[in-house]
């Protein structure tokens, strides 16, 4: 495989960042609060990734006004305790690193709102390496893979990138199907949070972000 790539857009939890402990460490934080039963380590991970109100609906049954309590309860804990301290995978900023020296623009496209996205990068010293760091909105309303993606582009072109041959990388199916809603192919990241379904549709599948360089810069 050898394409030439006119600019990268990356997931953050699962790809870049090791955020499950911290994410699910919170939730947990949260149900308690909420007075419900704390769902397994296994059942937790489930949310990461997922738009979040999405997950508190389809996964907690919770209503519009419990989501939003849920929200704001799982936002203060996770920004008091976990977005200062989220782990980077080992390999990936090497990576980030040369593909900004090499000149290909990148963005972040995660369905993460934008600010605790930005202090888990900049506690790294990763955002130097980004044009454009696209999140979901404060307010959820843009929160969808598909629709961070579509800012990502949008944000992009404002600036003058190229947004012709674009890819993906990421960990989860919102990755893949998110990104295949606007005709860009997702390398997996299988050291992520995604399980083997979910590889399904995916340009490849790589095992660690030092794979990464042979397809992003051939």
């Amino acid at each position: 495989m050898s394409t030439q790539w006119t600019c990268i857009l990356f997931d953050l939890d699962g790809t870049i960042s090791d955020s499950a402990p911290g994410i699910t460490a919170s939730l947990g934080y949260m149900f308690e609060k909420m007075g419900m039963p704390v769902p397994s380590p296994a059942e937790l991970l489930d949310y990461v990734g997922p738009p979040i109100l999405d997950s508190f609906r389809d996964m907690a049954g919770m209503d519009a006004v419990e989501s939003a309590q849920a929200l704001a309860i799982y936002r203060r804990h996770y920004l008091d305790n976990s977005a200062h301290s989220s782990p980077i995978f080992e390999g990936i900023a090497p990576v980030l690193r040369t593909l900004h020296d090499a000149g290909v623009p990148l963005s972040l496209a995660t369905s993460k709102p934008e600010f605790p996205a930005s202090v888990i990068l900049d506690n790294a010293n990763l955002t130097q390496y980004f044009r454009v760091l696209a999140g979901s909105s404060i307010d959820e309303i843009r929160s969808t893979k598909k629709d961070v993606i579509a800012e990502a582009l949008t944000r992009f072109g404002m600036i003058g990138v190229d947004t012709s041959n674009p890819v993906m990388v990421g960990d989860r199916k919102y990755d893949v199907e998110g990104a295949a809603a606007h005709g860009i192919p997702t390398i997996f990241a299988d050291w992520g949070y995604g399980t083997i379904d979910e590889q399904e549709d995916a340009l490849a599948v790589l095992e660690h972000p030092s794979d990464l360089m042979p397809l992003l810069l051939p």
